[in-house]
């Protein structure tokens, strides 16, 4: 089919390739392709580092050098990742009231 069709308009197709789903993401840190760097000051710290990375299956170059600072935020990060808050559902006003009185929640606490 030609790339112009009807009055000049450009092919249908051709915007659905131009515009689609990101095929290329990045991969993730902390995998195989993309494993975590890691500073530690001590062989000691070395070894914690390496268990708390194997207990979450994650990938890491684990460097130790006592002249640099401590660098493990890249581990922390993944490891405290912020939870989802969710909040109680607040009662209709003909539901039983919340606080166990057997009342509606309209007559009693609303």
């Amino acid at each position: 089919m030609h790339d112009l069709y009807y009055k000049g308009r450009i092919h249908t197709r051709e915007n659905h390739v131009k515009t689609g789903y990101n095929t290329k993401r990045i991969v993730k840190l902390g995998t195989e392709k993309s494993p975590l760097t890691l500073v530690v000051t001590s062989d000691e710290k070395k070894r914690e580092v390496e268990t708390l990375v194997a207990d979450n299956g994650l990938f890491a170059n684990i460097t130790v050098d006592s002249d640099i600072d401590e660098n493990i935020n890249e581990l922390t990060t993944i490891l405290n990742k912020p939870t989802t808050t969710t909040f109680e559902k607040t009662p209709n006003r003909n539901d039983p009231c919340s606080c166990g009185s057997g009342k509606k929640y309209k007559k009693c606490c609303g």
